[in-house]
């Protein structure tokens, strides 16, 4: 469902997800079949300048549709089935028995009854791009520069009702704008071809065609004084219910509660899913990835023996405090794929996780275990004191591809890893051993106080790439690492050295002149040899770089903590420190790191930290941690309040930084913390944390209650229509 705001008007808007395969297919694979072809383009109507049937005024392209648009009707074109074993042939092979399965398309009508004979519908937000059409060899034939626009709008289709057609990523949605006075109980929907409409328990409209399936989620909204912010408690907004009605033979109408007209409709992000993760004593999540499937996959540490396993590679606790743990949610987050400890007779915890295209889960944390489960390991042997810990699980986390020791004589521990498309791993965090393991190095030996470092694997774990020390004379450690489309890793984390290696800095020098450190953002070359840029980033306070995250054009954008009133900023979206012990700050600099894009500090009047960034498709950063502020800033969140001593926020910034699509609480009445946070392709954020409330809000959950005093959390949230226009609870799959 969509989620919009329009001021004075309410609006109902609705999102059509296509599951464009036959009944008894697998629905994994076909959403994943399909997101690796449209996932990433946008829905644009273009207008008829004689390309199509005349009667048709606009068409488009969708996720599994086409998308014609009459003056009577939206005339909705489902593409047949693929051809049964395509998948397995892109994979380099045949299934034995596999046979093309030809299937006709299916055509759906969607008509207003009882609307306006002939809305002429107009194209809004004409978009950069035009099209052309060569037909054939007669010249007169050819159209080209026809328009396309973001939106179709067919004005006045009931007496105050405008129906607007737009979309984003492939996926079709429409809106019923009502204006103050009008009835939405006007509305009438006759959807011609369907075999079958049904309303589901969720909510959700359900329309059966030729063994397919278009997917409505149920209406979602509240009320709000136009353009005020308040919490509810005020006042300021109520909740309003809305439902789907079947009046008739593929016929649906809309129930909305009792409403104040005068008040404009919110239809706000909603929570996919979330739930507790954990046993009997503390649990906690530090590292979160999603998997092109939706599948949402978590590294932490447990006290717990009694911790939830499935399929695991390691069924008991190893023995010490602390275990690490990794957990595979699967994309509805009602069931564990696998869930598993990995640790040996001492403490050993895992702090980062990330995920390759065909599933294969990366893992890195710190080990004080000399009996840590290994395999195929670089380094076999435990260093001492303590080391990091590199490990490889496969797609069903049932066997070590690798895991190997990450470690000199003294403490060494991992924090962030990243992979890239060939399956190198990448690593970074602190070590204090003059002899740490190091290859092919930008800087061979540390400087003293403790350094960071970045290492690459090859994808079998068994060499390292390169590794090299980071660190100036005072103490430096990385804490996140993203790794860019060159093969280029880019590292965050916070330094106290005077001599921190810089390159091409943006900030030269460190802000800060007495023991506390800056934040550092570095990127280094594909071969681990050099620098491209390396910066200070901090004020006169301290900073900590805690995560990052990079674009497809290499774009750096970075959160973290800062207790500075003159942290750098640049076109903020808040340009001032909340003043409350610490701000989050988010930041995003151009790809060579010579100039920020905008730099905002983000927080209340009280503490608040930035523990996780992600960044999607379309350059929005989405940004998770912690408050204690009653005055976090928030934007048509789904909990606008906080409900306890210290909450959990998710916030999604736009490209530019100057405006919210959405930040929130998440959170109950005791503390909560969130420290990852993934993104899909299509904008569903995944947070991850520790929660000790008892009423931490929960929807669809796997785990429905606290079992121990501290237990993980894991919760997907969707966007709102205000961020991007993108379909939420996507039914063939969050690719």
């Amino acid at each position: 469902m969509n989620r919009s705001v329009v001021t004075g008007i309410a609006r109902i808007s609705l999102t059509l997800s296509v599951l464009p395969f036959a009944a008894d297919a697998n629905p994994r694979e076909a959403g994943a079949d399909l997101a690796a072809a449209y996932g990433k383009l946008p829905l644009a109507f273009q207008e008829n300048l004689g390309q199509a049937d005349p009667r048709v005024r606009f068409t488009a392209r969708g996720l599994g549709m086409d998308v014609f648009l009459t003056e009577t009707a939206g005339i909705l074109a489902l593409a047949g089935d693929r051809p049964e074993g395509l998948r397995s042939l892109r994979a380099g092979g045949t299934r034995a028995g596999s046979r093309p399965v030809r299937r006709e398309s299916a055509v759906v009508r969607m008509r207003l009854v009882g609307g306006a004979a002939a809305a002429r519908p107009v194209g809004l937000e004409a978009l950069p791009g035009t099209a052309n059409y060569f037909l054939g060899d007669d010249p007169s034939r050819w159209r080209t520069d026809v328009p396309t626009y973001a939106k179709v709008k067919f004005p006045d289709v009931y007496p105050g009702v405008d129906l607007v057609f737009h979309g984003k990523q492939r996926q079709l949605e429409y809106d019923f704008v009502v204006a103050p006075g009008a009835d939405p109980g006007s509305i009438r929907v006759a959807f011609d071809g369907a075999d079958q409409l049904r309303v589901n328990e969720d909510g959700d409209l359900v329309l059966t065609i030729a063994g397919r399936e278009l997917v409505q989620r149920r209406p979602l909204a509240y009320e709000e004084d136009g353009g005020v912010r308040r919490p509810l408690t005020s006042g300021a907004r109520r909740e309003v219910g809305a439902s789907y009605v079947i009046v008739g033979k593929g016929e649906v109408a809309f129930r909305v509660s009792k409403r104040d007209p005068a008040r404009r409709l919110v239809i706000d992000p909603v929570l996919a899913y979330s739930t507790y993760l954990g046993g009997a004593f503390n649990d906690e999540v530090w590292g979160i990835a999603v998997d092109r499937w939706g599948n949402a996959l978590v590294a932490g540490e447990t006290l717990s023996t009694d911790f939830p396993e499935v399929n695991p590679v390691q069924s008991s606790h190893g023995g010490g405090t602390y275990d690490a743990f990794v957990a595979k949610l699967d994309a509805a987050g009602g069931a564990l794929v696998y869930a598993t400890y990995l640790g040996g007779s001492a403490e050993d915890g895992a702090a980062g996780i990330a995920v390759d295209h065909a599933g294969n889960a990366y893992v890195t944390g710190n080990t004080a275990s000399v009996d840590f489960p290994i395999a195929n390991p670089f380094q076999s042997a435990y260093g001492g004191a303590v080391d990091a810990f590199v490990a490889k699980l496969d797609p069903r986390g049932t066997a070590l591809v690798y895991a190997t020791y990450l470690g000199g004589s003294a403490g060494d521990g991992a924090v962030g890893i990243a992979v890239d498309r060939s399956g190198n791993a990448y690593v970074t965090g602190g070590t204090g051993s003059t002899d740490f393991p190091t290859a092919n190095p930008f800087q061979p030996a540390g400087r003293g106080g403790g350094d960071a470092f970045a290492a690459k694997l090859d994808p079998r774990g068994t060499a390292l790439t390169y590794s090299t020390y980071l660190g100036g004379s005072g103490g430096d450690v990385g804490s996140a690492i993203a790794v860019d489309r060159w093969g280029r890793a880019h590292v965050t984390g916070n330094t106290s050295s005077d001599d921190f290696p810089t390159v091409n800095a943006l900030q030269p020098a460190r802000g800060s002149k007495s023991w506390e450190a800056d934040a550092f953002v570095a990127l280094l070359g594909r071969d681990g040899r050099a620098l491209h840029y390396s910066t200070y980033l901090g004020g006169s306070g301290f900073e900590e770089g805690t995560g990052i995250a990079v674009d497809p054009l290499c774009g750096a954008y970075v959160t973290g903590n800062t207790w500075s009133v003159d942290f750098p900023t640049a076109n903020p979206l808040q340009p001032a420190s909340g003043e409350g012990g610490g701000d989050a700050f988010v930041a995003r600099l151009a790809c060579w790191g010579d100039r920020l894009v905008y730099s905002t500090y983000l927080g209340g009047s009280a503490e608040d930290s930035g523990n996780g960034i992600a960044v999607d498709g379309w350059g929005d950063a989405h940004v998770t941690g912690f408050t204690y502020s009653t005055d976090f800033p928030t934007a048509d969140p789904l909990q606008p309040a906080t409900r306890g001593n210290g909450d959990a926020f998710v916030a999604r910034i736009k490209p530019r930084g100057d405006a919210f699509a959405y930040s929130t609480y998440l959170g109950g009445s005791s503390f909560d913390a969130a420290n990852a946070i993934a993104v899909d392709t299509r904008g569903n954020a995944y947070v991850a944390g520790v929660t000790l409330s008892t009423d931490f809000p929960t929807e669809g959950p796997l785990q429905a209650s606290a079992a121990g005093a501290a237990d993980a959390f894991v919760a997907k949230v969707s966007p709102a229509a205000s961020a991007s226009p993108l379909s939420l609870h996507e039914a063939a799959g969050d690719d």
